[in-house]
């Protein structure tokens, strides 16, 4: 057999055997497959908590690929000279992989694939990360969608791709080439003490993956509709940690929801239309890519947003100690779980924005490097909505008020007992793992005093009203 048959399947965040396009048709081609995840630039550039995250995932895979007889070659380098190396070495005749939508990954791939073409490579991109691709829908006049709930009626009816099965096989090459050991690239290292906080809140893998969503159809979809703004129950089904890695696929999510629709459960419509808010935000950044890091309404541009991140008020935020609780405890799960729930996003996001008047960039910078769920598409544009400045039907002037939220959704304060632990005579497990979590340097102790609002709520609120009214724009 010709080595011209050898593929490379080129990983990235299409960590699973499961409905795995790219993988199916690298079998389909009858010669070996060689897995490669490439450290490159991307990888470099990532935050403390999703890089750290990433190096459990590429173990996972690695497990996971040798019950099929395969495994995983590390190398790091930038991507087409780690490809070009390896097919020199491999003789493979074809690099397949799975597309990204971020303008950084669109342009290493494109480069990447024009450039193997000419060294006659045949070097192919698969779909997987997304159930829609963006040049897929279009509005009737034709262009993106640039408002959800139009976006959601034009897909909800459309067909989507039964999920592929696992190979039962990877062919394996006569000769395996070299490959970096994943404890050497210290993808964990900057996580320091939190790595180990953080590590029992992780589901990690595609095993557990599925074992997550059967278990959200099995108990909460039904409730799903209720129960996915109340922080202080598991109401929700935790798939972003493994949406982002692609240790699960939107299709198998999407079909999951349909059964549970067709079986009468209320809440699964709920779930599905948050599977097409990813894609939107997706599509959104496929078009619009300053989505990223520029204002998506460019009057925002002349709005004065405080900008300081050493400010005293944007450190309580990042330290949990503004005085708001739903926000320091919204902080708190973050550091101690690598997630945080979505209503307490909003109210974070919101808070920061708008009663501290602080730049979205801020709170999407942060986010980056303490979000074990972190995605590129969904974190922009849930900083981007919240703020104001970004794609959103409703008016920019809205402001969640922090504390009426908490007494609509955490009446009980069931979720401030479980992460804030100040002023309490017996503070719950959670909340003291949050102070193991935290940097050191911050200094601080459960035996503080909490502290009184930086920026109260009406306050806030009004200032942030004075501020749109003389926004200039």
């Amino acid at each position: 057999m010709s080595n011209r048959s050898v593929t490379l399947l080129w990983l990235r965040r299409d960590l699973r055997l499961t409905d795995h396009p790219a993988l199916c048709a690298a079998v389909a081609r009858k010669g070996a497959v060689i897995p490669v995840f490439i450290h490159d630039d991307s990888v470099a550039g990532l935050g403390a908590a999703p890089k750290w995250r990433l190096g459990l995932g590429l173990g996972a895979i690695s497990k996971a690929l040798e019950t099929k007889g395969s495994k995983l070659i590390l190398r790091r380098g930038p991507a087409l000279e780690v490809l070009r190396d390896l097919i020199r070495e491999t003789g493979a005749g074809a690099v397949f992989w799975s597309r990204l939508y971020d303008p950084q990954a669109q342009a290493r791939d494109s480069t990447v694939k024009d450039a193997l073409r000419q060294d006659g490579t045949d070097a192919r991109s698969f779909c997987g990360h997304l159930m829609f691709e963006p040049w897929t829908v279009e509005t009737k006049t034709g262009g993106f969608y640039r408002v959800y709930t139009p976006m959601w009626n034009a897909v909800k009816g459309r067909d989507v791709e039964t999920p592929l099965t696992a190979p039962t096989r990877i062919p394996p090459p006569q000769t395996w080439p070299a490959s970096d050991r994943l404890e050497d690239w210290q993808l964990g290292a900057a996580m320091n003490r939190g790595a180990a906080v953080v590590r029992p809140h992780v589901r990690l893998g595609e095993q557990a993956a599925q074992e997550r969503l059967g278990a959200f159809i099995d108990t909460w979809i039904a409730r799903y509709d209720r129960t996915r703004d109340q922080p202080h129950v598991a109401g929700t089904s935790l798939l972003s940690e493994n949406l982002a890695l692609g240790e699960i696929s939107p299709h198998q999510c999407w079909h999951a929801g349909q059964r549970a629709l067709a079986e009468g459960k209320p809440g699964a419509e709920t779930f599905l239309k948050e599977l097409v808010w990813r894609e939107f935000a997706y599509h959104l950044m496929y078009h619009t890519p300053h989505l990223l890091d520029s204002n998506w309404k460019p009057d925002w541009d002349r709005f004065g947003w405080n900008e300081d991140e050493g400010h005293p008020h944007v450190v309580a935020w990042k330290q949990g100690r503004t005085g708001i609780q739903f926000v320091d405890a919204a902080m708190r799960e973050m550091y101690v779980t690598g997630r945080m729930h979505n209503r307490g996003r909003m109210i974070v996001a919101s808070y920061l924005t708008k009663h501290l008047l602080t730049h979205w960039r801020i709170g999407q910078k942060w986010f980056e490097d303490c979000l074990i769920d972190w995605d590129p598409a969904s974190n922009a544009m849930g900083w981007q909505w919240a703020a104001g400045s970004g794609p959103d039907a409703a008016p920019y002037f809205r402001v969640f008020n922090p504390v009426t939220q908490l007494d609509k959704f955490d009446p009980k304060r069931d979720y401030v007992a479980q992460w804030i632990a100040e002023g309490r005579k017996n503070p719950s497990e959670t909340a003291m793992a949050y102070f193991d979590a935290m940097p050191r340097h911050w200094g601080l102790s459960a035996d503080d005093t909490y502290p009184a609002p930086v920026v109260a709520a009406d306050k806030g609120r009004k200032a942030a009203l004075e501020a749109y009214e003389n926004r200039g724009f």
